[in-house]
């Protein structure tokens, strides 16, 4: 699955308790040749480690370590190495296993405990900063669920929703230029006041910027009969045809999604600036991780490419190089970050990602605090 998929109804059954032992296996993966060739001996090298892992441990039974096993190997036969981005997850239990593909790279690990290890695929849709985008005409309205380089189409809340056909009325038809006026048809409103209803209900199963890409009648009607549209994140005044591939269409939403971008930068900037000016900020992964933990973060924005492994003393995080992380050492934590973004959202807090050198005077990370 990918991050998109991530919903807040499915996070919460992947954290909820399961019987002993619930797998999880992460590791970094390569998109292209010649680096993904490794991919397969990490995987497999892993697999061993968590045969051993369940074979020394005395609270796993033989019936039920035969069983996850099973799971994990139908799992590691279904991984489809075409669709590798920079992180495997494998989930697993003697009853079921998930498969995981994520935009954002994660340790070598494997964990076994009465929860999945989900703080990894949280940071990873955190960062893929996902959204929606709605292609609309006056006859069909699709909907695509997108991330930073992905795109697909998503069939839920309705869509793709089509208008009925009714016979064609030369006495009703007139012209605008050279374009029928098929947007004055009662027909046509009632179908985008459709639309409208089918948006406004995915909006409120899951929250996201959203674009819409059409011609600037079918937009502005849409506007007129609804009511989710003045919301959108930007438009595309362009036909998207039924059979437009879902990489030209977001060739043709990339610049509204830059411009987006520019302008959530420029946003963000603005609400440290004033959390710094009310004495309410937090810079560095220490004071960060502090605020975090405390409960006290409102905002917390990263930087994308920032991982840090640290040794934990004295309720102070110490930087830990790669090479000197004893990552048996229950004081090391491997990847800080995702566990301070997984924390941070649980908070309530909001986390953003910010491109690499946005933060670099505060350390990568800062905060903007609600006390």
């Amino acid at each position: 699955m990918d991050t998109d998929a991530l919903t807040a109804g499915l996070l919460q059954e992947l954290r909820a308790v399961k019987p002993y032992p619930a797998l999880s296996l992460t590791m970094p993966t390569h998109r292209r040749a010649p680096d993904n060739a490794q991919d397969s001996v990490r995987l497999r090298n892993l697999v061993a480690e968590a045969a051993g892992r369940l074979a020394a441990d005395p609270a796993v039974s033989r019936e039920t370590r035969t069983a996850i096993e099973e799971q994990l190997d139908r799992a590691v036969t279904e991984v489809d190495p075409r669709r590798s981005l920079d992180a495997l997850v494998l989930l697993v239990t003697a009853d079921e296993h998930q498969i995981w593909q994520l935009p954002r790279t994660a340790p070598e690990r494997v964990v076994l405990s009465d929860t999945y290890l989900t703080r990894n695929l949280v940071a990873a849709k955190a960062q893929a900063q996902p959204f929606w985008a709605l292609t609309v005409s006056a006859e069909r309205a699709v909907l695509w669920s997108g991330t930073v380089d992905t795109l697909r189409e998503e069939r839920t809340g309705g869509f793709p929703l089509t208008a009925p056909q009714e016979p064609s009325d030369p006495q009703r038809e007139e012209r605008i230029g050279d374009t029928p006026s098929t947007f004055s048809d009662e027909e046509t409103r009632t179908f985008l006041r459709t639309v409208d209803e089918g948006l406004r209900a995915v909006l409120a199963a899951d929250p996201r910027p959203f674009y819409l890409v059409g011609l600037a009648p079918a937009l502005a009607l849409l506007d007129e009969v609804g009511e989710a549209t003045g919301s959108a994140a930007g438009r595309v005044t362009k036909g998207a045809p039924a059979d437009m591939p879902p990489g030209e269409l977001l060739k043709e939403l990339r610049p509204a999604l830059d411009e987006r971008q520019r302008r959530f930068a420029a946003e963000i900037d603005g609400k440290l600036d004033g959390a710094r000016g009310r004495r309410a900020f937090a810079g560095g992964l220490d004071e960060v991780w502090d605020a975090v933990r405390e409960g006290r973060a409102g905002l917390v924005a990263v930087e994308e490419g920032f991982q840090q492994t640290v040794r934990v003393t004295d309720e102070h995080l110490e930087p830990v190089s790669g090479e000197a992380a004893d990552l048996t050492d229950s004081a090391v934590r491997e990847d800080i970050v995702d566990e301070l973004v997984e924390a941070a959202l649980d908070s309530d807090a909001e986390v953003v990602f910010l491109p690499d050198g946005s933060l670099a005077e505060h350390g990568r990370i800062a905060a903007a605090l609600r006390y």
